[in-house]
């Protein structure tokens, strides 16, 4: 053995923890490691947007059939263009392009490690020193994760869950300043579960364009929308303001493993170009992972031989999901849901701890729910709404029925004595 070093020159980067213990992940791994192991009942997880585990959210088969083909035609085994291969750029540009009044280009484009790393290449690109970003509350939380790393100061504007969760444009107004570069939107919402109307979109891009600032349209759940408001993309307003749309092939096809997802620019007028964001979008990938190869090749046959029918499937087993779990909140007297969801795979619910003995907040309710009936939901902390939950319906719904009859099991448990 040689003599000790005096002193190693390295340690772990405390930011990174601080990081991961703030995001969806880190908080379910926390309430997993509280479940007990002295309950038998199986696990029900109503905390993670994740359905491929189960039979009535399985994918297309012609999204299968796409993947094979593209493997074992051996010709996509190289490395790709950092900006992702052009048939995918070519065919998602198609598929963004319906009821647009402009056209975009397979150069709007840029392929991405799932929705996640578009999150990252935005914060990144957009990230100065005094910048600050607009986003909603409550949130998808990797956004603030995302903000706070690059050391954008984050500035939450509210979604009223009283008008639906729709935006709060005076407070938004009122947030923003010289320094502000941009404001987040995400439709179909996570974590709320509402669609945004025309209407509001439109005004969120007037407000976007006279506060001077790029709109970032969170589109994961593009078209996975099912109730009586009509789901418009961001990007129809690209003439009125610049749009980064963020999407992915995930959560509409059911294939989040399959981490392809893309970043594409609506701006007609060229002024993202003129600022540099292009440049600088191009640059990250430069230096960055690119989605698998033949993920990228099976792109165009995924987006043209799907058929409108697994679509459809989809949109009616997660309506009839999200009326069983409207209807069961309502059974449980110390949860309220302020507005049934029309889309995504989410809903907000509001918590009262004053009907429950020995419950202190969200986390507590949380935590305790695990460990004594082996169900899993988010804290609403976790999406910046304290005393709130988030409970997600993309399940089957038998399990759907057994997770939300265990909660309420637990409150009336839990219920204070009147």
């Amino acid at each position: 053995m040689g003599t000790a070093a005096k002193r190693w020159g390295f340690q772990g980067k405390q930011e990174l923890n601080v990081a991961s213990a703030t995001t969806v992940r880190g908080y379910l791994n926390l309430l997993m490691a509280n479940v007990s192991h002295h309950n038998t009942s199986p696990v029900i997880p109503l905390g993670h947007g994740d359905p491929s585990h189960f039979p009535s959210f399985r994918t297309t088969p012609a999204a299968e059939d796409a993947i094979v083909h593209a493997l074992r035609s051996a010709k996509h085994n190289c490395y790709a263009p950092t900006v992702g291969i052009l048939p995918a750029r070519r065919a998602i540009a198609d598929y963004l392009n319906r009821d647009l009044p402009y056209k975009l280009s397979p150069d709007d484009v840029y392929l991405t490690v799932g929705c996640t790393q578009a999150i990252e290449i935005v914060t990144a690109v957009l990230a100065r020193p005094g910048a600050n970003i607009l986003l909603p509350r409550p949130s998808y939380p990797y956004y603030d994760t995302c903000a706070a790393y690059n050391r954008i100061e984050i500035r939450h504007y509210d979604l009223l869950p009283e008008n639906g969760w729709e935006v709060d444009l005076d407070a938004v107004e009122t947030l923003a300043d010289e320094n502000t570069v941009a404001i987040v939107i995400v439709n179909p919402g996570n974590p709320c579960g509402n669609v945004f109307s025309y209407e509001q979109l439109n005004k969120v891009a007037e407000t976007a364009r006279k506060l001077g600032i790029l709109v970032v349209a969170d589109e994961a759940y593009d078209n996975l929308a099912f109730g009586s408001t009509r789901y418009v993309p961001m990007r129809v307003f690209g003439s009125t303001v610049p749009v980064l749309t963020l999407g992915s092939v995930s959560k509409r096809w059911i294939v989040p493993g399959w981490r392809l997802g893309w970043l594409v620019t609506s701006d007609p007028d060229g002024i993202l170009q003129k600022s540099g964001v292009i440049d600088s979008i191009v640059g990250f990938l430069n230096i960055s992972s690119d989605p698998a190869t033949f993920i990228q090749a099976a792109i165009p046959q995924i987006l043209e031989n799907t058929e409108e029918e697994f679509f459809s499937k989809i949109i009616c087993t997660l309506r009839e999901c999200a009326d069983i779990c409207y209807d069961k909140v309502e059974e449980i007297p110390c949860l309220t849901c302020p507005k049934k969801p029309e889309g995504s795979m989410f809903v907000m619910v509001k918590l009262n701890v004053a009907m429950l003995e020995d419950i202190s907040d969200d986390m507590d309710f949380c935590l305790k729910l695990a460990k004594e009936e082996s169900v899993i939901i988010l804290p609403g902390r976790a999406v910046g709404m304290k005393n709130w939950l988030r409970i997600t319906f993309a399940i089957e719904s038998c399990l759907l029925q057994e997770g939300l009859a265990r909660v309420k099991s637990f409150c009336q448990r839990h219920a204070e004595k009147q």
